[in-house]
């Protein structure tokens, strides 16, 4: 967990730490320590922003129309607008956890927002790391999967492609609503 936090304060490309995870400490085991780190690092990094980047970068976000935009129209919103960020990989996750602490997004939706948002991406990636390190073992010639396990894994596996990428369109279309019905100027 501490590694997920450093990797995401320090905005250093995840999907080796994540998969690793899988590979190292299997799904479960796995989801929750990349989740909880990734959340608490993405926490961090809000409070980081919202209490020592201070009043300089917070008047830089609200002198950019775009940024200002996002700060008033979508705060009411809340953890919604947050968890939408988080569902479609569009979003720098890293750098937007630094940028929503200079808006005005609470810190209790800034963390629900995350939590639930994650949760996907992470299965995934965590899933595939799990994957790599049963086919190693059988590489290795520690276990022998029967056809079953196999259909098991491949269904899995596309069940969760599957899913993260149904996840991901039914966020885009929300997160496109959200920003179509508050065009900038309608205050």
């Amino acid at each position: 967990m501490l590694l997920m936090i450093l990797v995401t304060l320090l905005l250093v490309p995840g999907i080796l730490f994540t998969t690793g995870a899988g590979f190292a400490f299997g799904l479960l085991e796995g989801v929750v320590y990349v989740v909880i780190g990734t959340t608490l690092g993405a926490v961090l990094a809000f409070l980081i922003a919202r209490h020592l980047m201070g009043e300089r970068a917070a008047q830089f976000v609200r002198s950019h129309s775009r940024l200002q935009h996002v700060s008033q129209e979508l705060v009411p919103e809340g953890w919604k607008i947050i968890m939408l960020t988080r569902l479609v990989p569009f979003f720098p996750f890293k750098v937007s956890n630094y940028f929503f602490g200079l808006t005005g997004f609470s810190l209790r939706g800034f963390t629900l927002g995350t939590l639930a948002g994650i949760i996907p991406f992470s299965l995934h990636n965590v899933y595939l790391g799990s994957i790599a390190a049963d086919i190693a073992l059988l590489g290795a010639g520690e276990s022998a999967f029967t056809p079953l396990q196999w259909a098991l894994y491949g269904s899995g596996f596309i069940v969760v492609v599957v899913l993260v990428l149904y996840i991901n369109r039914l966020a885009r279309r929300a997160l496109a609503r959200y920003t179509d019905d508050t065009e900038p100027g309608e205050v």
